[in-house]
């Protein structure tokens, strides 16, 4: 949504390069900000051409061929509306007065503040689409297996305050996945953008100087987030340079080094707030490092409760490929054909009931599990999931013949055409708060 067509193209073109170079094993996917054209994760190189070529700019805010009078970038409606920056607005209205051709006194401060209005409107849907994009790509980037590269290209987009939770959800994602986002910035070489003779006959130089200001802004902040998601989750960003073909190369990679460190802050507010944070590697003797690290986090604005920590926990677990075995679990695998286009998958889980813990209170033992199975493809997209849960509160006598049996078994199945599958096994239990999780696959032919 943000990309020219030029840059679209030329951004395309490297990428089609890019293609051709992959190794065997590697697997692709493409996904765009206004959801056409899309190809999930897939080894077969020519579709990924044939739909390469079929991606078209679709802007929201600056449709084709339709210049605006004045050209109010979104980045200045934001200053107009929310700042209530003068600068910003009385540069509108000379832009105004010169591409209509009327006196400075014939366009108001109301009549720019209500086309600034459909502006940031338009920007701020964008910027929503986009973030929301982002994180589900993610969130898919996070079920594949091996090293998860996110190529960003884009000339990168503004947003505002009020998206800064969703940036910042979407690196603590990328990072609790490792997933690594490295940003090219279509764009290419940038130079302060000039302005056609007719508006320049007609401009004084201080108006050309404020506006050069607002776009050198404008470009600043939209390049802003590709810094921000390539530095937060430890990958590079290429910009101010128009060797397309050189940034893919360099970003089609994971970092040399990789370092994922946390901590826990102390007596940490739940408003919001912003909290800087500074990496910085000390060594013996003296070396120089090119250290990128995340520039801060946001606090939350409220404390996540029980129900949603779990909730989380899962998601993230089934869309990982980490091996978890805190709970006595068993992955089995089953498959039947029922015709030679219809198969049946049963995943079976059988756990040992005599080390999982239980509650007791009220003359009762009680906890509570959720046993998660889902299957994937061979490139490692999402199929289906199931979620079952075993709610148990039970009395003494009952909980001695669970302890004496020793198994139980939960069975899930799933209804696929022949082929290749991973399959996903998650299990968390609620007293004691542990999780394991397994992988297998199963070959239908």
């Amino acid at each position: 949504m943000h990309l020219s067509f030029e840059d679209l193209v030329h951004s395309r073109d490297a990428a089609g390069r890019q293609l051709a170079k992959l190794a065997k094993t590697d697997r692709v996917a493409i996904y765009t900000t206004s959801g056409q054209n899309q190809v999930e994760f897939t080894d077969d190189i020519a579709k990924l051409h044939a739909d390469l070529l079929l991606i078209r700019n679709r802007s929201i805010s600056k449709p084709a061929g339709m210049p605006q009078c004045p050209d109010i970038s979104y980045y200045m409606a934001d200053r107009i509306i929310n700042y209530d920056d003068s600068q910003a607005l009385s540069l509108a209205i000379q832009e105004a007065t010169i591409c209509l051709g009327v006196p400075a006194q014939a366009v108001t401060s109301d009549e720019i503040r209500s086309l600034a209005q459909p502006v940031l409107a338009t920007g701020l849907q964008e910027t929503h689409v986009t973030l929301t994009v982002l994180k589900d790509v993610v969130r898919r980037m996070s079920a594949m297996p091996g090293q998860r590269i996110v190529i960003l290209i884009s000339p990168g987009f503004f947003s505002p305050t009020e998206y800064q939770s969703d940036r910042s959800d979407i690196l603590d994602r990328a990072i609790r996945a490792n997933v690594v986002i490295n940003s090219l910035n279509a764009r290419g070489l940038w130079v302060d953008q000039m302005f056609e003779a007719s508006q320049q006959a007609a401009s004084t130089p201080a108006f050309l100087a404020l506006k050069r200001q607002y776009d050198h802004q404008t470009a600043l902040a939209e390049s802003d987030l590709l810094a921000e998601m390539a530095d937060g989750t430890g990958g590079s960003l290429f910009e101010n340079n128009n060797d397309l073909d050189q940034g893919m190369r360099e970003l089609g990679g994971a970092p040399e080094y990789h370092y994922v460190i946390a901590f826990a802050p102390q007596n940490l507010k739940l408003d919001g707030s912003f909290h800087g944070l500074k990496v910085t590697v000390k060594t013996t003797p003296p070396v120089s490092l090119n250290i990128k690290a995340r520039k801060g986090y946001y606090a939350p604005k409220k404390a996540s409760t029980a129900e949603e920590t779990a909730r989380g926990e899962i998601e993230a677990s089934v869309f990982s490929r980490d091996e978890l075995s805190e709970l006595p679990v068993e992955l089995h695998t089953q498959f039947y054909k029922s015709s030679e286009k219809d198969a049946t998958i049963s995943v079976v889980c059988r756990m040992d009931t005599r080390h999982i813990q239980f509650k007791k209170a009220g003359g009762r033992n009680s906890n509570s599990l959720t046993v998660v199975s889902a299957v994937f493809d061979r490139n490692g997209n999402f199929i289906s999931g199931i979620v079952k849960t075993l709610d148990f509160n039970i009395k003494d006598e009952t909980l001695a013949k669970m302890m004496t049996t020793g198994v139980m078994t939960v069975k899930t199945n799933f209804s696929v055409p022949p082929g290749s599958y991973m399959i996903r096994l998650v299990v968390r239990d609620s007293e004691g708060q542990l999780m394991s999780g397994l992988n297998g696959a199963v070959t239908i032919p």
